[in-house]
């Protein structure tokens, strides 16, 4: 009498692999760790943006006006040399700004635009589907509002989140 011994074979062994893998590609394209980094840089980049308008409107609040005078900023980044040595500087020694904030990174993505002295408008463009498809990111580079048939919009390129 010949026992059969209990196990796996070999077909059933790759088709669990196999299925194992399908749900490993699914699971991928559905978490998308790719979009995840840009939504997480996104978020810091909408921090600092925020981080700089209230800044920049308590210093306003203090000095009567901004530290551009009435002098008209359009899309300055602010790791541009302008905005960095001078205006920059300025809010920081007036203490509406900690003197490690010049030191963060991704400043060249925060553009401010300033038309009449007394306006504000600080913005960035999203780099993740989330933050494109996000009410606040109907903006031009400038802080214009832009067509709804334009934005929100997860694939346009065009649209950029701002505070006004």
């Amino acid at each position: 009498m010949i026992t059969k011994k209990g196990g796996f074979t070999l077909i059933e062994l790759l088709i669990v692999i196999a299925l194992l893998g399908v749900l490993a590609v699914g699971l991928l394209a559905t978490i998308d760790p790719f979009e995840q980094l840009k939504k997480g840089r996104d978020t810091s980049t909408r921090n600092m943006v925020e981080e700089f308008y209230n800044g920049a409107l308590r210093y306003y609040s203090i000095k009567d006006e901004f530290p551009w005078g009435t002098e008209s900023v359009a899309s300055v980044a602010l790791s541009a040399a302008a905005m960095s040595d001078t205006y920059l500087q300025t809010i920081v020694d007036s203490g509406e700004l900690k003197q490690a904030f010049l030191d963060a990174s991704g400043l060249g993505e925060v553009l401010v635009t300033s038309t009449t002295g007394d306006d504000l408008t600080v913005c960035f463009q999203p780099q993740s589907k989330a933050f494109r498809n996000d009410n606040n990111s109907k903006y031009d580079a400038t802080g214009g509002t832009l067509g709804t048939d334009v934005c929100p919009n997860p694939t346009s390129s065009l649209c950029h989140w701002c505070i006004r």
